[in-house]
């Protein structure tokens, strides 16, 4: 199959190269910039990243592209680009006018990268250093009204630049430069789709885990759920699947979740572990210390149930990429947002295998793939939930006096969107932006309720209340990389706020998140 390489130099959009790819229905892999895998026939070429580094920093990523340079189709974006100028005898001097944001792109003359790109047109910026002179062999294709250099190419060879990021959505004719390199320049067909996918995972798994038996963790959110029938279509019975009740579910979740699976074909069990969960987290307020703590107690549910099951070798998950790339970057360069309950809580050492289905995909892809292997709506359509559960939604140490206040606050807000009509409003489906929303709930991407750990003053009846308020967290996103929060109705505000002071006691404030991200995460820990 046709795929692009890129190669990550630590930048924290970098995913998004490979999500527009992915659009294309272009196949496309991620390796550190130190990790350049064998060129094999299926490679048509490769993209250099960007960096948070400056190529004149001591010690600033570098790669050799000897055995790609004129072979393969290169495209360098922003770092990527100042690299190949700087390494081909050109030279990048930190800029006076250091960009940041939306700039015009003005084309300064014909290019395979460029082709059909209107005249002037907006770029996204994210730089300080610039190309002051440009190697031998190289000529300038584009420009803005600061950066002289802000594309080009080297004559007689496949390789091309650009200091801006096509990737972002702010560059308004970033997808159309990226299809330009698959399709015209790399001669991609295009043909990654959901279907090849399904076909190419499913026959991977059955190479990977042969005649062996696999358990893998169910949540009921649609990451779990579509890894467990692409497991189930590869390996059938030889998959259990478990459903941990960690003590940290929403209400009534753990029954409605088990009953859910009935009719899928899926060998199912339930597992209790909410005191081990509890009495792991007991004393711990650190956001990370409680994430790793829940990923080991995870693990070690998981090795005690493998154990009554025999030949058991593999735990399955449903990591997907962004919970990959937010948990562990380029080593040394990109930042470590947080550690994701599958990639960042694992023990060194433990008894089974991890596979991972879905560790390249984004959430949308997911749901593709879902949709295709004709997974029910109410599961695809299900909004994403964080693998530690309420415990990340509580702020501080938990405690079951704390999650009871929450699973009422949240039932509440929830049970709202569900029934909140908005058909008429305008919004697409968060699932599906080609089909209309009809409730609340599916035009949101994800929405919760966070318990904060200060108290406030209150007034109920006559009598004086000093509570916990809480913070509702309703966003849009496509890909979990970048949200905006969602512009929830007031009369909707004014009901649940109404509605969750009136009857969960322990609460007498509620607020609203309106914070993007970035800079903030969508949930608060």
């Amino acid at each position: 199959m046709d795929k692009i390489v890129i190669l990550d130099f630590g930048s924290q959009v970098t995913q998004l190269i490979g999500r527009r790819l992915r659009e294309l229905n272009v196949y496309c892999e991620l390796f550190p910039y130190s990790k350049v895998p064998p060129i094999d026939p299926g490679v048509k070429g490769v993209i250099l990243s960007g960096s948070p580094c400056s190529v004149r920093d001591a010690g600033a990523p570098q790669v050799d592209l000897t055995p790609i340079r004129g072979k393969l189709p290169i495209l360098g974006i922003c770092y990527g680009a100042q690299y190949l100028a700087w390494k081909g005898g050109g030279k990048v001097e930190a800029s006076n006018t250091r960009e940041y944001g939306r700039a015009i792109l003005k084309v300064l003359r014909p290019s395979p990268l460029l082709e059909g790109i209107s005249p002037t047109t907006q770029v996204w910026m994210s730089h300080g250093d610039t190309i002051s002179a440009l190697p031998a062999g190289a000529s300038a294709i584009a420009s803005t009204e600061d950066v002289a250099n802000a594309a080009y190419q080297f004559d007689g060879e496949p390789t091309f630049a650009v200091q801006f990021h096509p990737e972002v959505y702010h560059t308004e004719e970033g997808s159309r430069m990226l299809s330009n390199f698959a399709f015209g320049i790399c001669g991609c067909k295009g043909d990654w789709t959901p279907d090849s996918f399904i076909e190419t995972t499913v026959e991977a798994l059955r190479r990977e885990i042969g005649q062996d038996k696999a358990i893998l963790g169910l949540s009921g959110g649609v990451d779990s759920t579509v890894a467990a029938v692409l497991l189930n279509k590869a390996i059938g019975s030889r998959l259990t699947c478990i459903f941990v009740n960690n003590g940290l579910l929403r209400k009534n979740e753990f029954s409605t979740v088990l009953a859910s699976y009935n009719d899928m074909g899926l060998n199912v069990i339930g597992a209790d572990a909410a005191d081990a969960f509890l009495k792991g987290l007991k004393g711990l307020s650190d956001p990370e210390a409680k994430r790793k703590a829940i990923g080991r107690i995870f693990v070690e549910t998981f090795n005690k149930y493998a154990s009554q099951i025999e030949g058991v070798r593999y735990l399955a998950q449903g990591t997907i990429y962004p919970d990959v790339i937010e948990s562990a970057g380029v080593s040394g360069i990109a930042s470590k947002i947080k550690s994701h309950h599958n990639v960042g809580g694992l023990p060194e050492k433990m008894s089974l295998k991890v596979v991972e289905p879905l560790r390249m995909l984004f959430k949308d892809e997911v749901r593709r793939v879902g949709r295709a292997l004709g997974i029910k709506e109410e599961l695809i359509n299900r909004h994403p939930f964080p693998g530690p559960s309420l415990a990340v939604r509580i702020i501080g140490e938990v405690t079951e006096e704390k999650l009871s206040v929450l699973r009422e606050a949240d039932d509440i807000f929830i049970r709202a969107l569900r029934s909140y009509d908005c058909t008429g409003m305008g919004y697409s489906s968060a699932s599906d932006p080609r089909t209309m929303a009809t409730t609340l709930y599916d035009a949101i991407w994800q929405a919760g309720v966070i318990l904060l750990p200060v108290r406030s003053v209150g007034v109920m009846g006559d009598e004086r209340t000093y509570q916990n308020p809480v913070a509702l967290r309703a966003v849009v996103s496509t890909d979990a990389m970048t949200a905006d929060w969602f512009p929830l109705p007031y009369d909707f505000l004014r009901n649940v706020s109404n509605e969750i002071i009136r009857k969960v006691r322990g609460v007498n404030r509620v607020v609203y998140d309106i914070s993007s991200k970035p800079p903030a995460t969508i949930e608060w820990e």
